[in-house]
């Protein structure tokens, strides 16, 4: 009887599914799908590797929660794996605080622990937590197990981790954090196996999505990103201003009389790219427009991503590697053009022609940065750390 594992990875509107077989060293993707809320009667489809649609259930409009589309998801997991055996659930958690570091199975007070971390998340960690719930409240006995946004991030030090506020709210666990984990720990793992020459070198990860950050690897390891305590900080990103002068929110609290809950909407879902444009939060959507605030913000998104790569290659002493990957970062040669542009300078050369093809490799020979394309797997990622918590000894 063989054991599998449903990945959940929960994002604004939808939740990726990943069903995997674990009996072997790398988990084998059996179907994928999604549960998807953003339409009014929502629905949850799942399909095969190759795209052929195995499973399809949608409710009524208007229906309050999504336990009855898990119920249903469970329901026809159960049948589909036949005599094998759902033995956990992995979730994407967003942030793991400074408790978690690893993943965890969710028992005890693991759960309480999450949920007092939502200042830190307020729109993310309620997210991710809402499948948790969902789940406990169908079969409880089911094992469910925590993977963290945070956790490859984990052994950042001084003063890459630090703010510049008095010792003791670091003490209290105010510090940078950084996200986008699971994505960068995937990517770290490809890099060794695409291109072996850079793995243990000076790489900047660009992951590019409605969510932006980066990471700088050293030997495959994050010494410094781009989030801090929050998913806000850092890059230009779909709806969110990131790194922003703290004065701006004063000004907006005193002067424009806007409450806590009116700026936190305004920064995390007023801002970015769809502040800027006034068109959209879509990069697709800017590309194709002829708006000149469209242009705008897409100038700035590629402005801000540059800049920080070169704030990550002076962590780095340098820099030997770019990769590109996230929604953003894989599929908008353009976007990967602009950027790579910007950063002549510190000797990042692309060919344009194998950028529009979206090629793995599209530096030129002579650059003296390989810069890379590389699909990100968050669900492969969660997959692997449940294994290697179900299987002893893997």
């Amino acid at each position: 009887m063989s054991d599998s594992v449903l990945v959940l990875n929960a994002g604004s509107s939808s939740i990726k599914l990943g069903l995997f077989d674990i009996a072997s060293a790398e988990p084998m993707l059996q179907c994928k799908g999604l549960l998807d809320e953003h339409e009014k009667a929502p629905r949850v489809v799942v399909s095969d590797a190759s795209g052929k649609q195995l499973f399809t259930k949608r409710r009524a409009s208007g229906t309050s929660g999504n336990s009855d589309l898990f119920s249903d998801m469970l329901a026809w997991t159960d049948e589909y794996l036949a005599d094998g055996r759902l033995a956990a659930v992995g979730h994407r958690i967003v942030h793991g605080g400074q408790t978690f570091s690893t993943p965890v199975v969710i028992a005890g007070q693991t759960l309480a622990t999450l949920e007092a971390l939502t200042p830190l998340a307020p729109l993310h960690q309620p997210r991710c937590l809402a499948p948790v719930r969902a789940i406990l409240s169908l079969q409880s006995e089911l094992t469910q197990i925590a993977c963290f946004d945070t956790a490859f991030h984990h052994g950042l030090t001084p003063p890459a981790n630090r703010f510049a506020i008095p010792r003791q709210f670091g003490e209290r666990g105010i510090r940078r954090y950084g996200f986008h984990g699971l994505s960068f720990e995937y990517v770290a793992s490809q890099i060794a196996a695409i291109a072996p020459q850079v793995a243990d070198k000076r790489v900047v990860v660009a992951h590019l999505g409605n969510g932006a950050s980066l990471c700088a690897l050293r030997n495959g390891k994050s010494v410094d990103t781009t989030m801090g305590l929050t998913p806000l900080d850092g890059l230009v990103m779909g709806t969110r201003c990131g790194t922003i002068d703290p004065g701006v929110l004063l000004y907006l609290m005193q002067a424009e009389k806007m409450s806590v809950e009116d700026v936190q909407h305004l920064l995390y879902e007023g801002s970015g790219l769809l502040g800027v444009s006034g068109v959209s939060a879509d990069m697709r959507a800017l590309l194709a427009s002829h708006e000149p605030a469209a242009r705008e913000a897409i100038d700035l998104f590629t402005f801000r991503v540059a800049a920080e790569v070169a704030v990550m290659a002076n962590t780095l002493a340098g820099l030997d590697g770019l990769v590109f990957t996230g929604g953003i970062g894989e599929h908008a040669a353009e976007i990967r053009q602009r950027i790579c542009d910007r950063l002549s300078w510190l000797g990042v050369s692309i060919d344009p022609a194998a950028n529009a093809r979206g090629e793995q490799r599209i530096a030129v020979k002579s650059s003296p940065v390989d810069v890379l394309v590389i699909p990100t797997n968050e669900e492969i990622t969660i997959a692997r750390h449940c294994r290697s918590l179900l299987v002893p000894g893997c």
